[in-house]
This record gives structure tokens, C-alpha cells and sequence, in this order.
């Protein structure tokens, strides 16, 4: 980040006195909500640091790291005192303090946008050391960042910065999240479609090489028919032949091939009717694979709709979580699990995926499904806490994303699971709800 625009932005925020929250919202940014609700966020990722400003930006998961708990203890309903960039170089400062019931505690919150020692630092008032986004030892810097040491001046840059003038400061901060976001989102969604169009492609292909019910019928048939040659014709049959050939009932010769060589007769002929009832087994199951394998298509391509329709990279980053399970819980083929601000919320791929929410949902954890129409179920999982509503739209607009193509308004209706009555398989009624209204148009 240039140290003229940060010039700038020092000057933006002298209009803040207070600091209402403070908090992460991915590994390396940074949101702070100052009073009447205005946002600024602090990406401090190596080599790209910036400051901006936009609409929204969904929190993947909460942070409870040490940093983070000492940053909402010192920063939270915070008082600034000043802001300022320290000896004139890329280190953005806030002097804050927070009055309790003994004394008023004095802080330092420094953002350094120093390229590859990019950084969040807490300071107590005399300049030591509470905690930091990344500490530094010696062996990787003079100027160490660690836990209960003094934090050195940063030296000196070697030259003159040059002046980068911004007509409106407010707009640059916006800018500066839509440039990126536009150019990390067109990437991401090629990333993250590929991937999907790989998955798409070998589930039409295992559709594409699924057998006919009726060939199976027939080869059934067929087998069954050869099993009982063999048995007719035993004294005809020697043991360990391959190629068979036996009179059929209408006194044609019928040439008979077996899968392998055999002791005996009736293990030949069982061999046959083994393979007859496989078949049979196949053929009368095999509507529920096909089913199967539809419904998981079709749920893929609306992934794949959904991606190319994210606005923003947060959704994508919503839409692939990284993986946080623990090793001992299997994640389930017929769900798919997103987090949404903290909370895990499950979709059902399928009719079987939703039979499972179902039957796996707690109580109090929240169901949606789309208003007088067939859709995916979404379980919200609430742990008895209370859902913001903002994480209620988000789930609501997955159970739209997961169902619906077409762009338009839908309603959603939710409820807490308990009031959900299961009639047979995923059908429903439920009496007491809320509904949502979701417009895919914007």
C-alpha cells in the first residue's frame, strides 16, 4: 500500500471517536466497525496489504486465538484517542483506551503495511508486546515481535515517498476491494467450476455406462434358461469344461460359455443361476442408482450455477469451506456443509440427503425449505444460541441457490426443526414459521 494514500486515509478516519467492535473476519483481514455503523476492514496479507471498505463481507468462522480474544478485550467499545502513522512510514496507529471499573487502560493497535513484515501488532502503553497477527523472532528480523518485549522503531525508509493525490477517499477504499475482488473472483470461479465440471463429468459418465433394465431382464432369463440345460443334459456335460454345447428343448444345439472352470455339473448349472439372480437384483434396483445419479447431477449443475453467479468471493469462499471437520466424523455423500458467519449449515443434495437432516437435526436447530414447492432442506445448526437474521438469508438464499435456476423472487419458510412433522420419506407439514423472501435478481 502506498504511503501517500495511507497519508490520506489517516486524515479520512481522524472523523472516528469510537471503536464499537473489532474482530477477524478471514485468517489475515481485519474489520473494524466504528460508531453509527461504519465499517473499514484491513486486509494484512504479505505483499498485499490494503485498506478498504465494501457492502458486505460474510465471517467464514469465528477466531478465537489468543490475538483475537485480546483484541476484542482492548479494542471493543473503545475510546480512539488518536490516529497517526508512526515516524512518518507505512505504520498506521490507533491510541485507544477502554474505562473499567479500577483505571483507564490505555492501547496501542498498529497496522503495519511493511511488504513481507505486513502485520497487526497490540501495544499496552508503554510499547510492549500483548500480542500480534504474526510474531517474529530474531533469527527472522532485528525488530522481533514477541509476547511481553518492547516493539523496536521500524528504520527509516532509504527514500522519498512520492504524493498519489485521491480526489475522494471514501471511493478509493471501495475501489480498492472491488479491483481485487472482481480480478480473485473471475479466478476463483474458473478454479472452482473446473472442479465441479470434472465431478459433473464422472457422474454423467457412470449414468452414461449404467445397464439396461431390460438387457438385464433378458440376460436373466437367459442364464436361468442356460442352468437348467445343464441340468437336463448332466450326462452330457463333462467336469472342467469352458465351452458347452447342450440340445435345447426344441432339439437345437445351444452353445453355452462359462466364466470359468467348474468341478462338477451343478456347480455349472449353480454358476448359472447365480448369475441369472444377479442380474435380476440389478435390474430391479437399478432405477434407484439411476434416480441416484440424476439427482447428484442435478445438483452439480446447480453448484455450478450458483458459482457462476457469485457476486463476491466471500460466496465462493461460502460455497468452499475448508475442510474442519475432525477425523473421527465422516462427512456424508448426500449433504453438502457450509459455515455462514460460524454456523454450520447443512443442504441435502438429495431426497435421501434431506431424510437424513431430518432425522439428524436437533430441536432448536432451524429448517428451511422454499414455500409451496418442492426444494432442498437446510438445517441451520444452533447449538441453543440465537441466529442472526443475516445467517438465516444466507441459508435461505442456498435453499433457492440449490433449487432454482431461474432468477427471480421466492419465498422461504423456517422453522426451528422441532416443529417440523415428518408425514413419509422428506415430505413435511409444519404450522408455526416464518418466511424470508430471497431475490436471486441482484
Amino acid at each position: 500500500m502506498k504511503l501517500s494514500h495511507l497519508k490520506q486515509i489517516v486524515n479520512y478516519l481522524q472523523k472516528f471517536t469510537k471503536i464499537s467492535a473489532i474482530y477477524r473476519v478471514s485468517d489475515t483481514t481485519v474489520k473494524i466497525v466504528f460508531e453509527r455503523e461504519d465499517e473499514l476492514y484491513f486486509e494484512m496479507q504479505r505483499s498485499n496489504s490494503k485498506i478498504f471498505k465494501c457492502a458486505s463481507f460474510s465471517r467464514s468462522k469465528v477466531y478465537n486465538a489468543p490475538f483475537d480474544v485480546l483484541l476484542a478485550k482492548r479494542f471493543n467499545r473503545a475510546n480512539i484517542l488518536d490516529i497517526s502513522l508512526v515516524g512518518g512510514d507505512k505504520i498506521l496507529r490507533f491510541e485507544t483506551s477502554v474505562a473499567s471499573a479500577y483505571k483507564e487502560e490505555k492501547s496501542f493497535l498498529q497496522f503495519e503495511f511493511t511488504g513481507k513484515y505486513t502485520n497487526v501488532i497490540i501495544l499496552d502503553e508503554n510499547e510492549i508486546v500483548l500480542e500480534a497477527l504474526r510474531h517474529v523472532d530474531l533469527f527472522s528480523s532485528f525488530r522481533e515481535v514477541r509476547v511481553g518485549q518492547k516493539l523496536l522503531s521500524a528504520p527509516v525508509a532509504p527514500y522519498e515517498a512520492k504524493e498519489y493525490p485521491l480526489e475522494d477517499v471514501e471511493a478509493f477504499l471501495y475501489d480498492e476491494y472491488e479491483e481485487e475482488m472482481q480480478e480473485k473472483l473471475s479466478s476463483l470461479k474458473k478454479q472452482k467450476i473446473a472442479l465441479l465440471e470434472k465431478k459433473l463429468k464422472k457422474l454423467q459418465n457412470l449414468y452414461a455406462a449404467l445397464d439396461d433394465e431390460e438387457e438385464l431382464e433378458t440376460q436373466a432369463a437367459q442364464y436361468n434358461h442356460f442352468g437348467n440345460l445343464f441340468l437336463a443334459n448332466m450326462h452330457h456335460v463333462k467336469p472342467y469344461q469352458r465351452v458347452v454345447e447342450v440340445d435345447d428343448y426344441d432339439g437345437t444345439k445351444v452353445k453355452i460359455e462359462l466364466h470359468k472352470e467348474f468341478s462338477s455339473v451343478a456347480m455349472m448349472a449353480n454358476s448359472l443361476f447365480t448369475r441369472s439372480k444377479k442380474a435380476k437384483q440389478r435390474a430391479s434396483y437399478l432405477h434407484i442408482e439411476r434416480e441416484s445419479l440424476l439427482a447428484k447431477i442435478e445438483h452439480i449443475k446447480l453448484f455450478i450455477h450458483t458459482v457462476g453467479e457469485a457476486k463476491d468471493v466471500a460466496k465462493i469462499q461460502l460455497l468452499f469451506p475448508k475442510n474442519i471437520q475432525t477425523k473421527k466424523v465422516k462427512a456424508s455423500d448426500l449433504v453438502e456443509t457450509f459455515w455462514i458467519e460460524g454456523y454450520k449449515v447443512s443442504l441435502g443434495k438429495n431426497e435421501k440427503g434431506n431424510i437424513e437432516l431430518l432425522q439428524n437435526a436437533k430441536a432448536k436447530d432451524i429448517w428451511l425449505h422454499m414455500k409451496e414447492r418442492p426444494s432442498a432442506h437446510v438445517i441451520i445448526t444452533t447449538d441453543k444460541q440465537n441466529v442472526p437474521e443475516k445467517v438465516i438469508k444466507e441459508a435461505a438464499r442456498l435453499c433457492v441457490d440449490f433449487t432454482m435456476f431461474e432468477k427471480g423472487r421466492y419465498l422461504v419458510d423456517y422453522t426451528p426443526r422441532r416443529e417440523v412433522s415428518v408425514q413419509e420419506r422428506a415430505n413435511v407439514l409444519y404450522n408455526r414459521y416464518k418466511t424470508i423472501e430471497i431475490d436471486t435478481r441482484s
